[in-house]
Order: structure tokens, then sequence, then C-alpha cells
């Protein structure tokens, strides 16, 4: 049954833990903080005793899926496993016990474990210099454009749009438009990669970059992406690479190499950080020479064996974030690197690749794939031959998954693949997790064929079962207030 929500455990005079009596004289608040500034009526708090706090969250704890539970099949978030030697590390207290505002002197140890991190990443990419401090992919993205922006800016020569591949991250146009650019589709080709001739005929002098991502959301390499890459240069303008596929690739590919000028990494995909409810994120910027002098400040530099923060860079483009960005991030993705080494981190896109592909091949003619043939490091499967034939979307396929104790895939990405079912394993499931997963497939294909209705009525196992989304969407309502005190 589902769980009560906090407010409704409330119980006037319930409390969690009591105050000693007062040795000092005692004051009336208005003797300490001015009327103005007080509340007219008391704060819509809980009143529960600690062990129903306690019971509550862990009742909502043991509903939850994660990571540590089982595969997380997201395609293009890659929800891989957060070792837990990162956590202990993260943990230490020379870490825990700084603060942002020590002088450097005191923080050595962090000063250095950031330019080591980035170190690493411009060894990872090939791009000439790396920023730590955009704090989520999409704030790197926006970090990303904010450079290619300036850097037209001050060669003169402003630019007003952005070139957008329709199987583009949804982020990847919000960060263009939030940068001051107009946004172009270019179309894929038949095949899923980029439209060599749409691109041609839409590329003039007043686009400033295209966005790409390197395996696309397919799943699929963008194996013309040097040819894209010297079009784009030669019309005078950038090509971004939305790292968020990065899995895929680590030791085989540089994106530098690809003709990239730009682009962001995802610590919390590709190097292990926990992210959705366990997050926060990073989004580190690469950049290749010419656009190093736009970077964010202040910048950690290494001065023989010392270290400080630089603010002495006039054309950067400024601070994205408070402080230096997500530090706590930075030392799990630094300590998976360590751990992993050179070689590990190729077996790591290996092994996802593997991974992915077994996936495909094992649900190959159960569902539609438009795009066959081998892929990176996710597949897009398609439920289109369940709604054609049994009146089965790709919604009820999600939603029996839960009920057969699966975290559904990514649905209805990307956009250009009807009835989408985006399926990303990554490196860390085992062949029987995998056949698992795929038998669960396959049973939910049987029973749209055979028992329809179980699949349009699923999830049924679930504390909750499905949302009216129509209402949620019109009638978005996330806060809680309690009656007595109105809407």
């Amino acid at each position: 049954m589902p769980e009560a929500l906090i407010f409704e455990l409330s119980k006037p005079g319930r409390k969690g833990y009591s105050l000693r009596g007062l040795d000092v004289p005692r004051k009336g608040l208005s003797e300490i903080i001015p009327d103005k500034l007080l509340r007219k009526t008391p704060p819509a708090l809980p009143e529960v005793s600690e062990n129903e706090i306690v019971r509550h969250y862990h009742r909502l704890s043991a509903m939850n899926y994660h990571v540590d539970k089982g595969i997380y099949p997201l395609g293009s978030c890659t929800m891989k496993y957060n070792p837990k030697i990162n956590e202990r590390v993260s943990r230490l207290g020379g870490f825990l016990n700084i603060h942002p505002l020590a002088p450097a002197e005191a923080v050595q140890g962090a000063l250095r474990l950031m330019w080591e991190l980035a170190e690493y990443l411009k060894e990872i990419s090939g791009m000439h210099a790396v920023h730590l401090q955009p704090s989520a992919g999409a704030q790197g993205e926006f970090t990303g454009m904010m450079i290619v922006r300036r850097y037209h800016e001050d060669k003169g020569d402003p630019r007003e749009i952005v070139l957008m591949p329709d199987s583009a991250h949804g982020t990847n146009p919000a960060s263009s438009v939030l940068a001051g650019y107009k946004t172009l589709p270019v179309k894929s080709a038949e095949d899923g990669t980029i439209s060599l001739e749409d691109l041609k005929a839409k590329l003039t002098d007043r686009v400033a970059a295209i966005m790409i991502t390197n395996p696309n959301t397919l799943g699929l390499f963008e194996r013309n992406i040097k040819e894209v890459s010297e079009l784009m240069h030669r019309a005078g303008a950038l090509v971004y690479m939305d790292g968020a596929n990065l899995n895929a690739a680590l030791g085989y590919i540089k994106t530098a190499e690809m003709g990239v000028d730009v682009m962001h990494f995802n610590l919390h995909k590709t190097f292990s950080t926990p992210h959705g409810g366990g997050g926060p994120g990073s989004g580190p910027v690469g950049v290749v020479k010419d656009l190093e002098p736009y970077l964010p400040v202040p910048r950690v530099i290494k001065d023989g064996d010392r270290f400080y923060l630089s603010w002495d860079f006039p054309k950067s483009i400024g601070k994205v974030h408070s402080f230096y960005g997500n530090f706590n991030v930075f030392i799990k993705a630094y300590t998976f690197i360590r751990m992993a080494g050179a070689e590990g981190l190729k077996r790591m896109s290996e092994d996802a690749v593997i991974n992915a592909n077994y996936i495909r091949v094992g649900l190959q003619g159960v569902y539609d794939l438009h795009y066959p043939g081998v892929c990176t490091h996710e597949v897009v499967f398609a439920a289109t031959n369940l709604l054609r034939d049994y009146g089965i979307k790709t919604l009820d396929v999600a939603k029996r998954l839960l009920d057969l104790g699966f975290h559904a895939p990514t649905v209805y990405f990307p956009l250009i693949v009807h009835e989408a079912l985006m399926i990303e394993p990554t490196e860390n499931e085992s062949k029987e997790t995998l056949d698992a997963f795929i038998g669960a497939m396959k049973q939910i294909a049987r029973e749209a064929k055979e028992n329809p209705e179980v699949l349009k009525q699923a999830p049924t196992n679930t504390p909750v079962r499905r949302l009216d989304e129509v209402k949620a969407a019109k009638d978005l309502n996330v806060r809680w207030i309690p009656k007595e005190q109105g809407a």
C-alpha cells in the first residue's frame, strides 16, 4: 500500500527531541529578531516522533529502485555501479574538513586533485585544456556554448545559429538558446547518422557551431564525424561534442582527433559518480588551444610543486558556479580513474559495448529495430510491432517491467524513433542479469499477444500504480499545504 506523507503522520505535540531547561534568562523572540521579520503563523512542519521518522524513511528507502539493487537500463544515462571505494575516499577527513575559502596553502591536496583530474580528462579526450567548474551536464553544455559565443564575438564575427542533429539530447537546444542562439535541426540519414547533404544545405556564415553527441542517441557512431568537422571549420564554425555517451569510446577515440573544438564530460555517467537521486553531477568542459582563454575562472595553476587559484584571465566567460564546482564529485571520479587505469577504462568501454550488443541480438526480432547492425553502448528498440498488432504501447511495456522487478529503460526517446525503448546496460551487468532482462522483455512480448490486458493494467505490484499523467501535466502540484492554511 502507498506510504503516507510525512505531513499526514503529523500529530500536534509529537516531538523527536526535547530541549533541556534554560540556564540563561528567557527572552521573547521579538526581543532578538525584529517583528517585521517574524512569521505571523507557524511553519507547516510535521510533528512526529523520532521512531516514526526513522520508520517512514526506512519504508520509503525499501521501495526505492537503485543501482545497488539491480540493472538500471536507462538509455543515454549510463546508470553504472558506484564503487564504494569512491565513497570511502571522498569521506577522508582531509577532504571533508576543508572550506573553499581557505587559503591555497591550506588546501594543497584538494588543488592537486583538481589539477590532476583535469590532466586525466585531457589525456582521455586529447583536449588542450579542461575546466571542472560546471556542475551538471547541461551546465557544461551552457558553459561550452558561452565559450563559443565569446570566441566568435572576440573575432568580431558574432553568429546566431547552432545546428542540432534531430537525434540530439533535449538539453542541447535548451543550452544553445540560453546562450543566446537560435537552433536549426539537421536531419539524420537512413543509417541514423547525420545527413551530410542536409548539413551542407544549412551551413552558412550565420552558423556558430554544431552540437554533436558521438556515439549518438541511437547508439551509433557518427562515422562521418571528421567530414562534419571539416565542413564546419571551413565555414568558420565550431564543433561541440556532448560527452554523454563517452562510456562507449574510452581508449578508442580522442575527441580532439575527430575535430571537436569544445566538449563536456559527465563525471556522473562515464566516471561512476552517483547521479539521479544520488547526485549531484559534474560537467567539466574541455577545449582546444584557441578556446582556452575563454574558460571559466578561477583556474588551478601548478607552479613547481605548489598549486594556486588564478582569476587572471581577462577573456574568460567568468564563473558559472559558486566556488570551484562539486568538489566531492571530483574526488569520486578521480578515485575511479586511478583505480581503473588506462587499460581498465578501455576494458570498461569494451564491456559496455558488448553488453549492449548482447541485448540487441537477444531481442532482435522480438521488438522492432529501425537501425539494425552493431550498436555501441546502447540500443534503441521500438514497440511499434506490439502497437500495430496488439495495441500495446511502449509505456505499457515499461510499466510491466516494473512488475517483473526491473527498472524501465528510457522511453519515447530519441524522438525520431516512434515508440522508442532506449536500453543501456553499462559494463557492470553480468550475463545472468542480461539474460534475465532479455527474458522479461520476451515475456512481455508474449503477453502482448496472449493477454494484453495484463500489460494495460500494469503495474500491479508497485506501491503506486498508474498515475493520471494528463492531470499531473495540467495541474502540477508538488507542494503539500495543510488544508487549514489554504492553497
